[in-house]
């Protein structure tokens, strides 16, 4: 049985994250920590090579391993009318996992132990945690730490009033010409068949000048299957004039989309991170940055020697705005693809970037929300308030209800 001060569990984004300022962590320390990075052997239970998009301002931390990065934006509305703009002051900027964890391995040095092992198991405790798990040989092992973070996605879904997916796949294709500006990418083209709730969009993140990656996403109740995917990148890539393009590789994925409450603090010793502690931002499925600001969160307090309890890293009043929005298209009040062309062609593109990544000020959010279909968004926000003041209402123990 191995003792650690820290315990990481999961090799994704968040996993990873953490991992690579547990450096900074031991730097501003007296005494460093011992931590230890626990990765799932290779198979079912490790997601594929993958790509991370988000927006930040340069200068980022992990500038230096950009796939790419993109200055000038475009969202094309349902009607084919395309704006363009940059999205001051911030950049769009591609990171792929391979490259991040490749790094972070590469670099954890004499302060990050990496083993692989399949965890079945946590158990809290006053003074540690343990974790129980097993070597790729099947053989019994067992560690324990004073502080354990866990970035494995839930088991079993959290109770939530409204519940959708973002789901999609994309193709990395390769054309014989010239076809793309490395420096400008489409953010999301509502041109594609829309489902009858949710939203359905295409967009395209130029490489190079004759390479992209090309996605369809679909917000909705259901993932499609592969064949369905291809059949809309099909269709998409004819729209575009990407029709007969090679296709070098392909992504596939869905993030859950809900307004169930996460909490990232699960036992004494125990904690949840990443998606699993609330970092994905529900109103987009972007994750990336809430990752970041969760785990720089978790390396002061534990540089400072305080209970690292990971942060939800979205506002209230945003996760709450996120809310009203995934229930008036899970209803279909709102028809996603007018709500999100007027959002972005009423508005700045940095206003928009700034609300969705939870950086902007009440007043912006405030003008915002008068861009969008205000009157179904009014009466689905009464209907919010409504439920989330009849559920602390009611009595200790009694369910507030799921949506239907």
């Amino acid at each position: 049985m191995a003792d650690y001060d820290v315990a990481i569990i999961g090799g994704g984004a968040a996993g990873l994250t953490l991992a690579h300022l547990m450096g900074r962590v031991n730097e501003r320390r007296g005494v460093p920590l011992d931590a230890v990075l626990v990765e799932a052997p290779q198979g079912a239970h490790t997601p594929p090579p993958r790509t991370w998009c988000f927006w930040e301002r340069d200068g980022g931390p992990w500038d230096a391993l950009l796939a790419a990065r993109w200055e000038n934006l475009a969202v094309v509305g349902a009607d084919g009318t395309a704006r363009t703009s940059r999205a001051d002051p911030y950049v769009y900027k591609m990171l792929r996992s391979t490259d991040v964890a490749e790094h972070v391995r590469a670099h954890a040095g004499g302060h990050v132990d990496q083993r692989t092992l399949f965890v079945t198991g946590l158990a809290d405790g006053p003074d540690h945690a343990t974790v129980s798990a097993e070597a790729p040989d099947g053989s019994p092992e067992a560690l324990t730490a004073r502080w354990v973070f866990d970035s494995r996605p839930p088991r079993h879904p959290l109770r939530a009033r409204t519940r959708l997916l973002q789901h999609f796949r994309g193709w990395f294709v390769r054309t014989r010409d010239d076809a793309f500006d490395p420096g400008a990418a489409v953010l999301m083209d509502l041109r594609t068949p829309q489902p009858r709730h949710g939203v359905s969009f295409g967009y395209v993140l130029p490489l190079t000048r004759r390479t992209a990656l090309v996605e369809y996403t679909e917000f909705g109740r259901t993932a499609l299957t592969t064949p369905e995917y291809e059949r809309a990148l099909d269709h998409y890539c004819d729209l575009v004039g990407l029709a007969g393009a090679e296709v070098t590789a392909a992504e596939q994925g869905v993030i859950p989309m809900t307004d169930a409450r996460m909490p990232t603090r699960v036992g004494r010793r125990l904690f949840r991170v990443g998606a699993a502690g609330g970092a994905t931002r529900p109103s987009t499925g972007y994750t990336f940055s809430g990752v970041g600001r969760q785990a720089r969160a978790v390396a002061a307090a534990l540089a400072a020697d305080r209970v690292p309890v990971p942060p939800v890293p979205h506002r209230r009043r945003h996760l709450a705005m996120d809310a009203v929005m995934l229930r008036a298209l899970d209803t279909g009040r709102v028809q996603g693809a007018e709500f999100f062309t007027r959002l972005f062609t009423r508005n700045g593109f940095g206003d928009v970037l700034a609300f969705l990544d939870g950086d902007s000020p009440l007043h912006r959010e405030l003008a915002l929300g008068l861009t969008t279909p205000v009157g179904a968004m009014s009466l689905t926000t009464a209907e919010h308030l409504w439920n989330t003041l009849g559920g602390r209402s009611r009595p200790a123990g009694v369910n507030g209800g799921a949506a239907t």
